[in-house]
């Protein structure tokens, strides 16, 4: 069974989800921003999420993790949540 790590940033806007994907490829650490503005309690930690597998996460959410570049910064993603950018740290 496929397994990522992943981390993620959650927002309730595209616009702010774009701005801050252009700080975090303008040098800006992800996981500083994940603290500064995650509306998702895994932003206390970077927004590390750990370790999954596919059909953990809602279908938006794993559709990109299972189908993206490692340690790109992908999104936003839209979600029942709101809008995400994510980082997928490693995929086996």
């Amino acid at each position: 069974m496929a397994q990522a790590t992943a981390r993620h940033i959650l927002v309730d806007s595209e616009a702010k989800c774009e701005e801050l994907k252009k700080a975090i490829e303008g040098g800006q650490d992800f996981a500083e921003v994940a603290k500064q503005h995650s509306s998702c309690p895994s932003g206390r930690n970077g927004g590390d999420l750990g370790s999954f597998g596919p059909g953990q996460m809602v279908p938006e959410f794993d559709k990109a993790v299972f189908n993206s570049e490692l340690n790109t910064v992908i999104g936003p993603v839209k979600t029942q949540f709101g809008y995400h950018l994510l980082e997928v740290t490693s995929r086996s």
